[in-house]
């Protein structure tokens, strides 16, 4: 008897709906505070896919200015903030099966899929051509948000931001009430609509304008071969408890900072700030929580130079010198980073192999972020605030404060020729707590999100923590980062990054209005216009929103 002829997948999206074994899954992001009750997710798998499923989507919502119930759009997963998987959700579009990378002979440009991981776009650019993106380390963030929120990681300072390498985007914009249109718009663009489509792209965030479905890139920079790596960390007892000094850990943070901005002003610093360029030198400094046990730092230069472990032992030696600050193993993971023993000792390694020993991710978790771009160092207040608030009243070995080395190229980039205008920067901070459920509020017999709906007490502690130490750090600039102004030209701070969503930038109870410094001021300062014009043209009835998405011209 013949085998039964074998059932094709179908043509054109998958809708997964509730009943669905993939349905509890797909409902759901990385972040396990936001898990959402949609209608149903799409799986698309191509551009037609997500043209057929917003054109489904759209006829439902014709009778509203705009649509009731929000569609969204997912390509990693990784939204700090309940922009996808909210409340108010009728469906989530799912695009990560969109992974593609390839050179596009007609384009002249690298394509990379908004669906593709950080991972599957490194290895494909380097293997297949040598090059790089300049994006960040946490291989499972998705191309789709990473990039148009002006991605960074450990090759910006040398090479610059994702964005500053966009030639084109594809996106599958919503002009008509009920009918879905491709958009592809270059840099090159004659019409302005295209241009300011575009530019929106460079560092305007995710879902504004429409869905992503492909970028494309020109003159992507070739990493080093290889690279000189080394993490190392220090014990939380040389600053803290019976026999710590508090000084200690400040003049360490101090310093760190110090080394950035000299670099920059050529004033201070070392002395081998003015006999080597340091414009390779990516840093992560992981200031953790007194609960943890030990700080620690990650550091990655060109391996291929000569004097790159005397620029390594000399940047050490001036953060933390020896044997004031004896040195200890990056052996337990702090914040989404593994952990990194073998890397105590200075390590030179193929820059894909490094690439891939970064990457991390954490577990799947709740978590609550920050974010901060400095243009100055920390002043002695912000240094006593960050001690006191990582050592006293809460504990919990999942919190910390990341501080990035930035600055270099990313800062050869004028404010306005993307759409980030934090070039000025030397330090960027990333505020995190993470925590789980750890308690059955709903006494149903497991530990899962429905805990949290029942008991809010169980995210409390955490929220009020990162909350008090964030309004703490800023509280001279009314409790947050605030970009520089004519009347305060002096402050060492320039807004946050919108790629670190934080819903409270917009609540009066954390950002008093009358200070001036609305959200979308500290994300895009005089940027913001021509995004709200971008806006108004191609998503002119808010089809793409969310609690932080760039308002049509006259909205509140």
């Amino acid at each position: 008897m013949p085998a039964a002829p074998r059932q094709l997948p179908p043509v054109g999206p998958t809708e997964v709906g509730p009943g669905d074994p993939r349905y509890e899954a797909l409902r759901r992001g990385f972040n396990q505070r936001w898990v959402a009750s949609p209608d149903y997710v799409v799986v698309a798998t191509s551009t037609a896919d997500v043209v057929a499923a917003l054109n489904t989507y759209l006829p439902g919502t014709a009778g509203s200015a705009s649509p009731p119930r929000r569609i969204t759009v997912r390509s990693g997963g990784h939204c700090y903030e309940n922009f996808v998987c909210g409340d108010d959700v009728a469906v989530i579009l799912d695009v990560s099966t969109m992974d593609g990378v390839h050179y596009d002979a007609e384009m002249e440009a690298y394509c990379v899929e908004a669906g593709a991981t950080n991972w599957h776009s490194i290895t494909q650019l380097y293997r297949r051509y040598g090059l790089a993106l300049p994006g960040g380390s946490c291989y499972s963030v998705g191309a789709g948000g990473h990039i148009s929120g002006g991605g960074f990681g450990l090759l910006s300072r040398l090479h610059g931001l994702t964005v500053d390498y966009l030639y084109a985007v594809e996106v599958v914009t919503v002009r008509d009430r009920t009918h879905a249109e491709v958009t592809v718009a270059r840099k090159d663009s004659p019409e302005p609509a295209l241009q300011d489509l575009w530019w929106a792209h460079t560092g305007g965030g995710g879902g504004n304008f429409g869905v992503v479905t492909r970028y494309w890139f020109r003159g992507l920079p070739e990493p080093p071969s290889q690279v000189l790596t080394r993490a190392v960390a220090w014990d939380w007892s040389l600053f803290a408890g019976p026999d710590g000094d508090p000084d200690k850990f400040k003049s360490l943070v101090h310093r760190y900072g110090e080394f950035f901005v000299a670099e920059r002003t050529g004033e201070g610093g070392p002395g081998c700030l003015r006999d080597f360029d340091y414009s390779d030198l990516f840093t992560l400094f992981k200031l953790t929580n007194l609960a943890k046990g030990k700080i620690g730092l990650v550091v990655q230069l060109d391996g291929t130079r000569d004097d790159s472990i005397e620029r390594l032992n000399c940047f050490l030696n001036w953060i933390a010198p020896e044997p004031e600050y004896p040195q200890a193993v990056f052996d337990l993971p702090m914040g989404e980073q593994p952990p990194l023993s073998d890397q105590f000792i200075p390590t030179r390694l193929p820059w894909l192999t490094a690439t891939q020993n970064f990457n991390g991710s954490g577990p799947s978790r709740c978590g609550k972020y920050k974010s901060a771009y400095h243009t100055g160092n920390f002043t002695e207040r912000q240094l006593g605030v960050l001690f006191d608030r990582l050592t006293t009243g809460y504990s919990n070995e999942d919190a910390l404060v990341q501080v990035d080395s930035y600055g270099g190229r990313v800062n050869d980039v004028d404010p306005f020729a993307t759409a980030v205008p934090q070039r000025s920067s030397v330090l960027k901070l990333q505020y995190q707590t993470y925590w789980s459920w750890d308690d059955d509020a709903n006494h149903d017999g497991v530990f899962d999100y429905q805990d949290a709906l029942a008991d809010p007490e169980i995210a409390a502690p955490h929220l009020e923590w990162i909350r008090e130490l964030y309004q703490d750090m800023y509280a001279e600039t009314g409790g947050v980062p605030v970009l520089p102004t004519p009347e305060s030209p002096d402050v060492n701070t320039d807004g946050c990054y919108i790629n670190y969503p934080d819903v409270d930038l917009g609540d009066p109870a954390f950002n008093d209005p009358e200070d001036g410094q609305p959200w979308h001021h500290l994300y895009y300062g005089a940027n913001y216009a021509r995004l709200q014009r971008a806006k108004a043209f191609w998503d002119p009835r808010d089809v793409f929103r969310h609690a932080q998405s760039v308002r049509l011209p006259g909205a509140p």
